[in-house]
């Protein structure tokens, strides 16, 4: 590579390579006052040790840091030393700002989960090494990589779309900079260690009637943020030496960094805002907020059907991980300001931006961020995939003060996407994750394979709950102030196989207040399974409030449905959810209606439930054709005693299984197709199941292994042969033995070009029905227009596409994941239905997305696909 290349990515045909990295939990390490001391020398002779990394996965926090240095201990031992504000940060002075900014602060980088990114980890296949300095990367193929072939993308790049309008990101400035500027005799400054929940612990204030203070700023607004309370009284507002308004800081309750002043839309320049003490006891200064620019949202602006891939994300490698929760981090700098894991494809202050269609994946930070005000945008049909950081971010968690509806993150929607296996890298970040909010809409996605929780909602912890409730829980101080959050649902999401790694999370996971009730917030008709190491499936945590929670079905793994903790918990009301686990294990929130969930009988849901089940997740314009069904697909119907599980690393599809221990135990699929084949493990606990298709018996089958073979993984453990095309049903039942193991199916079929998950793109394509020319059906889709596009997504290891060949047709560009393939020509000297003029066979079990653009011709039809 050329010299001093950074990158912390490697992807080889398409499959994330690891950095080389150690066993998990390596012995022999003890916490030190530098970092970590062991009696192994071999670690002396490691090169490079600025480069490695130390990483902990403490319950809901992922840590790391780099090394500063590799020395020798006085007996004879190793001692790695963790660069010193990293480990800081992480360690001996946890960063803990309190509400609204984090909770505990704790848990701290205690312990070695794994070290990362020496050459001398370099010893398992798929692991790679990049020596920056030396300009050289080195990589151990997997098992049947041939690189001088190979595609091999090594990221360069943070960010591939930046769509900004302005102003940008906006913090508050505390009353403790040396611009602002107080007047008069009575100013005294308080903090830090008032603990009331100033801006950085910190105010200043005056009794004086005629004190002043004033702050001179570029731009074209300003935000004044101080606090309202019982001994506040009125000031008078001048800018520029003028006086605009007279406010009122009085309240019967103290609310902290409250705007009491705002001033938008000045003409961008030099200003100077004064505020002078007219009457009270008090008058209070905790920050200001520069507007720097005009409020000017970029708007109105669609992308669609584009992929996005290959990202990387370097900070890290010098400044650590300094995790707070869910992908929120703090900065290393001494104001620990909340900063947030970059996105490859980014809006900051957007109105009505679309994104429809589109695929985001192999990146090295989150997938998409729709951040800084951003309103009314969307993210819709799209697929996000393999992603170091999150999947989706909307909002901010620093604006929560905001009185400005314009400024405020509102109206956005996240519908009908595909998103999982985030946080390939930190494990702390989620598929959707959403801060200040008002109006979001989180629905009918389908949310899966996670290291830490599925959907992640709302920011503050107990920030605005009352003092009252704050001291049931146990706090000394009361840190209370406001949230514009209100009004957001999260409805009909299929949120699966998440928290497989870290703990204290949920596929569904709230957090802090949700404004003042008048707009309640919901969580309904989700289906939510297999929690892995989830203690609450459907998480209110604290400070959550005003949530309608109904209608879910919550199922397969995790201690308990739901639970309210801690009385900042107030105001939820919970009916008709539906759960096979137990009941919640307390309730201890405020105001808090939570009905018993209903249970299923006997191992069958109510018939309700399965509706909700049948709804949840995207539609069926947004879902994959035929092909590889994982056992968490929602089209499977499980009765009996299941349990299920992710994060197995064991080889299965998707790193997930299902099973039960129950004779009887059963799980069926309805498919539409012309061969099926049931996916499973063999192993020494498995016995005989039975399969039925259509209702007939195809008889006993043996899963057992002996002992000494050890486990077999995504085995074909029944195959129907060909079916007649239609709808069929198969069936397989548990008979014997310890375990019965499901991993999925595989259903091979032929696909009409009526399907509505086929999407046809252009404006001159016509649906011809009756042709009586031997198409599949009797009918085709057809288009005269150069550039028309037909794009599908499937779920399988092959495609092949049925159209007609004849003399009036011609090129067909070709995009397969976002990879131009070589054109097919259709022209024949006579019309041949049926012709299977293009095919994609050996492709990577999973996901993959095939589009075809009209290049030539008359005409370009298509009369179905061919899928396996």
């Amino acid at each position: 590579m050329p010299a001093a290349t950074q990158s912390r990515q490697l992807f080889v045909n398409g499959i994330r390579a690891q950095r080389a990295r150690s066993t998990a939990e390596p012995s022999g390490f003890t916490l030190s006052a530098t970092g970590f001391t062991t009696g192994d020398a071999s670690y002396l002779s490691w090169t490079n040790p600025s480069a490695i990394e130390v990483i902990d996965n403490n319950a809901w926090k992922h840590m790391r840091c780099p090394l500063s240095s590799i020395t020798a201990t006085s007996s004879g031992g190793s001692s790695l030393n963790v660069d010193p504000t990293c480990f800081a940060n992480n360690s001996t002075a946890v960063i803990s700002r309190g509400f609204p900014f984090n909770g505990s602060g704790l848990p701290s980088l205690s312990a070695v989960t794994y070290l990362e990114n020496a050459y001398q980890l370099l010893d398992r296949p798929g692991e790679f090494y990049l020596d920056t300095a030396a300009g050289q990367l080195y990589y151990k193929p997997r098992p049947g990589e041939d690189l001088s072939t190979a595609n091999v993308e090594l990221p360069t790049l943070e960010s591939l779309l930046n769509v900004s309008g302005t102003p940008g990101h906006l913090s508050p400035i505390d009353d403790t900079s040396a611009a602002v500027r107080y007047t008069g005799s009575g100013w005294e400054a308080y903090g830090p260690g008032r603990k009331l929940g100033d801006l950085h612990d910190t105010v200043h204030a005056t009794k004086n009637n005629g004190d002043s203070v004033s702050y001179t700023f570029t731009g074209t607004g300003i935000d004044v943020i101080s606090e309202t309370n019982a001994d506040e009284g009125t000031a008078d507002v001048y800018i520029d030496g003028t006086r605009i308004q007279s406010i009122d800081a009085s309240n019967t309750t103290r609310l902290s960094q409250q705007v009491i002043a705002s001033v938008t839309d000045l003409p961008k320049g030099q200003h100077t805002v004064t505020m002078v003490k007219t009457s009270g006891e008090f008058m209070l200064v905790d920050g200001f907020t520069v507007i720097p620019d005009p409020i000017a949202p970029v708007r109105d602006i669609t992308f669609q059907g584009l992929h996005f891939a290959y990202t990387t994300w370097n900070d890290p490698s010098t400044k650590g991980y300094i995790d707070n929760q869910a992908g929120v981090l703090w900065d290393s700098t001494p104001e620990h300001n909340p900063v947030r894991v970059p996105a490859a494809v980014q809006v900051h202050r957007g109105t009505n931006i679309t994104f429809k269609g589109v695929t985001v994946k192999h990146v090295g930070g989150a997938g998409i961020d729709l951040a800084d005000g951003t309103q009314y945008s969307s993210v819709t049909g799209s697929v996000i995939d393999d992603t170091s950081g999150g999947g989706i971010s909307v909002g901010e968690v620093d604006d929560y003060y905001l009185t400005d509806t314009r400024r405020m993150t509102t109206g956005d929607t996240i519908s009908q996407n595909w998103i999982s296996r985030v946080g390939q890298d930190y494990s702390d970040t989620v598929g959707v994750w959403a801060g200040y909010t008002r109006g979001l809409t989180i629905d009918h996605n389908d949310i899966g394979h996670t290291p830490y929780s599925g959907v992640s909602i709302g920011w503050g912890w107990g920030w605005a709950s009352s003092c009252d409730l704050q001291a049931s829980q146990g706090l000394a101080n009361c840190s209370r102030g406001t949230i514009y959050a209100q009004g957001n649902r999260v409805l009909n999401n299929h949120i699966h196989d998440v928290m497989q790694v870290l703990h204290d999370g949920g596929p569904i996971y709230t957090n802090g207040g949700q404004g003042d009730g008048s707009v309640r917030s919901e969580v309904a008709g989700n289906v939510i399974e297999v929690g892995n190491h989830s203690n609450f499936l459907l998480y209110h945590d604290e400070g959550s409030s005003y949530w309608n929670t109904h209608d879910n079905v919550v199922r397969f793994n995790g201690q308990w449905w739901t639970g309210m903790w801690t009385p900042t918990i107030h105001h939820i009301v919970g009916y008709n959810n539906y759960s096979d686990l137990n009941g919640y294990d307390y309730n201890r929130g405020t105001n808090v209606s939570m009905d018993p969930a209903i249970r299923p009988v006997n191992g069958v849901w109510p018939t309700a439930a399965k509706e909700i089940i049948a709804a949840a997740g995207p539609s069926a314009a947004h879902r994959p054709l035929a092909g590889r069904i994982d056992d968490d697909d929602t089209a499977i119907d499980y009765a009996g005693a299941w349990q299920a599980a992710g994060g197995r690393g064991k080889g299965e599809y998707l790193d997930n299984i299902h099973s039960t221990t129950e004779n009887g135990g059963s799980a069926s699929l309805t498919f539409t197709g012309t061969s099926v084949t049931v996916i499973g493990d063999r192993n020494s606990d498995q016995g005989e199941v039975e399969v039925f298709v259509d209702g007939a018996s195809k008889g006993l089958i043996d899963t057992s292994r002996g002992a000494s073979e050890g486990r077999q993984v995504q085995v074909p453990i029944y195959s129907s042969g060909t079916l007649p095309p239609g709808t069929h049903t198969i069936k397989v039942v548990k008979r014997s033995g310890t375990l019965m193991v499901l991993d999925g199916f595989q259903v091979n079929a032929v696909v009409n070009d009526t399907s509505p998950a086929i999407g046809y793109g252009g404006a001159a394509w016509v649906h011809y029905s009756h042709r009586g020319f031997g198409d599949l059906s009797d009918d085709v889709h057809a288009t005269t227009a150069d550039g028309d596009t037909v794009t599908v997504t499937f779920t399988g290891t092959s495609i092949t596409v049925l159209s007609e060949t004849n003399s009036d047709q011609g090129n067909i560009a070709i995009n397969l994941d976002g990879v131009p393939q070589p054109p097919v020509n259709t022209y024949s000297a006579a019309r041949r239905s049926q012709q299977p003029v293009y095919t994609a066979a050996g492709l990577a079990a999973g996901r993959h997305t095939l589009t075809l653009t009209k290049a030539g011709g008359t005409w370009m039809l298509i009369d179905g696909y061919r899928v396996q």
